[in-house]
Formats: C-alpha cells, sequence, structure tokens
C-alpha cells in the first residue's frame, strides 16, 4: 500500500528564479501547487511512493519563469515530467506513465470490467470539468444537477470500496482535485452543497481526505475561492 515519506515543499519558482539542471538524470515534476490538472500527477508520485524518485519543481504561474516556455517546455503548462531525457505533458497521461514505468501500488484496475468503466469516466472527465464551470454563470442546481448526479451513480457501480472502482485508482486522481475545488467554491459563493442528496459522493470526499498521498497536495480553501471569483469575472 503508501509509503508514507514526509517532504518538505519547496517554494515556487519565480520569474527570478534560476533554471534548475536539465537532464541530469534526476527526474522533475514540473507542478504548481494550485493547478487542479497538476494535483492529478502530484497525487499519483506521492501514491506509489516516489517523493524521493520525482523531485517536485514548482512554479508561480502568475510570474512563471521564461526559461520554462524558451527550454523546458514550449507548451508553458503544468503539469510536465523530465525523465530519461526527454520532457513530456498532459496531466492523465502523465498519471498513466508514472503507474507504468515507475515502482510502486498500481492505480490500474486489472478486472475488464473495471477498466472499461474506467476507460469511460476518463472520457467523461472533461465534461465533467467544463459543465460546472460553465454553470457559475447560470442556473447552478439546474446546470450542475446532472453531472454530480453522474457521478453519484457511477459511485454505485462497484461496491467493494468507497471509491469509483471500489478501490482507490487512476479515475479517483482525475477527479478528486476538481470535486474538491468545485465543493468549495459552490458552496461558499454559490451556496450549492454538492454532497446533499449524494451519500456516496460524500463517502468519497470523505474517504479522499484520509489518503496521506492526497493531504498535503490539498488547496488552501480560500486560494480556491479567490481563483475561481477571478475566473468568474473573466468571462
Amino acid at each position: 500500500m503508501f509509503r508514507t515519506v514526509l517532504e518538505n515543499l519547496p517554494p515556487s519558482l519565480d520569474s527570478t528564479a534560476e533554471q534548475p539542471p536539465l537532464f541530469d538524470g534526476t527526474t522533475r515534476l514540473y507542478t504548481a501547487y494550485i493547478c487542479p490538472y497538476a494535483q492529478r500527477v502530484w497525487i499519483t508520485r506521492n501514491f506509489k511512493g516516489l517523493q524521493n524518485e520525482i523531485k517536485l519543481v514548482p512554479l508561480n504561474l502568475q510570474d512563471r519563469p521564461a526559461w520554462y516556455k524558451e527550454k523546458v517546455y514550449p507548451p508553458n503548462k503544468v503539469p510536465a515530467l523530465e525523465h530519461n531525457g526527454k520532457i513530456t505533458g498532459e496531466s492523465l497521461d502523465l498519471v498513466k506513465y508514472l503507474d507504468a514505468n515507475f515502482e510502486g501500488p498500481s492505480i490500474t484496475p486489472d478486472d475488464p470490467a473495471k477498466k472499461q468503466f474506467a476507460d469511460e469516466l476518463l472520457s467523461y472527465s472533461d465534461t465533467f470539468v467544463g459543465s460546472v464551470f460553465s454553470s457559475f454563470k447560470g442556473d447552478v442546481a439546474n446546470e450542475v444537477d446532472p453531472v454530480f448526479d453522474f457521478l453519484e451513480n457511477s459511485l454505485s457501480r462497484f461496491n467493494d470500496g468507497p471509491f469509483f472502482l471500489g478501490q482507490f485508482s487512476l479515475v479517483d486522481i482525475a477527479y478528486i482535485p476538481f470535486i474538491e475545488r468545485f465543493q468549495v467554491f459552490l458552496s461558499e459563493v454559490l451556496k450549492y452543497d454538492i454532497t446533499e442528496g449524494r451519500p456516496k459522493l460524500a463517502a468519497l470526499i470523505e474517504e479522499a481526505n484520509k489518503l496521506e498521498a492526497y493531504k498535503p497536495t490539498k488547496v488552501d480553501p480560500k486560494q480556491t475561492v479567490e481563483a475561481f471569483r477571478k475566473r468568474l469575472s473573466a468571462q
């Protein structure tokens, strides 16, 4: 199961920071503490006990270093992984890459039915995120009820645990960073409780909050509200 490794989180690098060495044999995860996409890969790293094998390089997304785009990852997004002499990106691809190429507990199901359902849920994740974001300026309840009901129903598919596939998997890693943020913002700002009438979703959140792999990756709720308010005002 999960290997607990305590670590002191490094400070975020801004435009004045020097670039770390590139391709020196160190595996680096370029991330941002506030980014839910990067959080997916961070959780995976932690769950597999790879804190000593994969070094975090957090960036300040509001004042990111020029060298990141110019020399490390031209798309200028996080997450990105430096491993075996190359840089790769895209959060779900990296989650799968870490699971396939590093030691530690697997987050990919062996059961064919669970594999198929995992693929369906991963394909739906962008729709889920987009639907909730688009609801911020509309009729929140009417627009997000169906997507959170979909999650609740999905959590009923397997009964051998509280997570989407029963046991903790890459599907939970895909959704939890967004569920975390949406729960805070919808409750605090739009007065919508995502867990009301959804006991399985409430149980998922409760169990996720117990995971040592997830706890250090959680965002300050105030930061979430501030970031989403900015997003809302920009729409």
